[in-house]
């Protein structure tokens, strides 16, 4: 097969690696450093097992940014390109999703369309519809940061949004490309498809705001959270796995689907999927609330991803946190090596690990590691497990 992949994230980059194994696999996108990073062997985003696919295995993949060479013999174009929440509209912004399937329809409409993106439930019928076109569908991606080509590798299932001959092919592609044989797959409507993203994204938040609201009473009740969390997650029905405390849900993905699902609830009785979104703006005000508690001059914050393994930190929860220590009036500096010291995060960065440490008065770190342990009394986190 001839695939397309537009877009060059963690959906883009671990599904073009994935099929590139048995596929001709073209990546497009408009950052000429991405696409020369790909047609030199490397990632764009930060994933261990991407790097050692690229370096170390047979891929036939290549980047452009030419539409017409990335279009002009594709089979499939897989669409993963950012659809950022509007508050303003209280919708995803599918802007760049619908450049996409203009542009493909009018260079190959015979090509078809895979939306990987994550848009608002009923986009793709409807979108369709006005486009006068019947080779769109969906099909969500259920990765993690940093481990999103681990994740294609080994999925815990396969959905397509559309039970025909090309769906059931693209499902077929998907499931022979990984390691998990039997892998199941489901196929569905579009719009029912667009709604298993969100729900099962707006339950993982819901977990992770559970566990988060329990820990928050164990650190206002003097309780030992982490006694409390294994009493309950040994519980073979709940589990122990996706239970450790944060300072709250964030990253790309959890924030705007919850929301988008929210606003998709409009006119539909509803009460958990408000309190999800109420309850993560709740965690950050505590949290907060127990820093200032320390009464600081200024908070030094450790790492500004939200996973261990991750570069990203793109609506990580700790900038709020940050925000509201700066509006109380508290000096709030970084320490983030990860970060290039031309990327303006809004605060002043500290380059030397010692020297961030000695200037902050509470140094705090949603995830910890050995190296920040010379903080001692100073460091602030929930982080239990030091996992994600």
């Amino acid at each position: 097969m001839n695939i397309t992949v537009v877009g060059m994230g963690y959906v883009g980059m671990s599904l073009a690696v994935l099929l590139a194994r048995k596929h001709k696999v073209v990546m497009l996108d408009i950052l000429q450093q991405k696409v020369d990073a790909v047609n030199a062997g490397r990632s764009t985003i930060a994933d261990l097992e991407i790097d050692h696919y690229m370096s170390e295995e047979s891929l036939n993949l290549q980047a452009t940014i030419d539409l017409n060479v990335a279009y002009k013999n594709s089979d499939y174009v897989i669409i993963a390109t950012p659809t950022d929440y509007s508050p303003a509209s209280h919708s995803f912004d599918t802007e760049s999703v619908e450049r996409v399937v203009k542009d493909v329809t009018a260079i190959n409409p015979l090509a078809t369309m895979v939306i990987k993106s994550t848009v608002p439930v009923g986009f793709t019928a409807k979108f369709s519809e006005d486009l006068g076109i019947s080779n769109l569908l969906f099909s969500p991606e259920f990765l993690r940061e940093g481990q999103a080509l681990r994740d294609n590798l080994y999925p815990s299932r396969i959905v397509v949004g559309e039970d025909s001959a090309r769906g059931r092919l693209f499902g077929t592609m998907l499931a022979q490309a990984s390691h998990t044989p039997g892998v199941s797959c489901i196929y569905t409507n579009s719009t029912e498809a667009e709604a298993v993203k969100l729900f099962s994204n707006s339950y993982l938040a819901m977990r992770v705001a559970y566990f988060n609201e329990l820990d928050t009473y164990a650190e206002v009740a003097g309780l030992n959270a982490k006694d409390i969390i294994e009493g309950v997650g040994l519980d073979p029905r709940i589990g122990m796995h996706y239970h450790n405390p944060s300072f709250g849900y964030g990253g790309y993905c959890l924030p705007k689907d919850t929301k988008q699902l929210q606003a998709n609830f409009e006119g539909i009785p509803c009460s958990i999927i408000p309190a999800i979104v109420e309850a993560n703006d709740t965690r950050k005000s505590h949290i907060c609330s127990s820093i200032l508690a320390r009464n600081p001059s200024t908070v030094g914050v450790y790492r500004l991803a939200m996973k261990a393994d991750s570069d990203n930190h793109r609506c990580a929860a700790i900038f709020d946190v940050m925000a509201n220590l700066q509006h109380a009036g508290v000096e709030v500096i970084v320490y983030d090596d990860d970060i290039p010291l031309s990327e303006d995060v809004g605060y002043e960065k500290v380059v030397d690990l010692a020297v961030f440490i000695s200037r902050a008065d509470v140094v705090i770190a949603n995830r910890v590691d050995l190296a920040i342990s010379p903080a001692g009394e100073k460091l602030y986190t929930r982080d239990i497990y030091h996992i994600d």
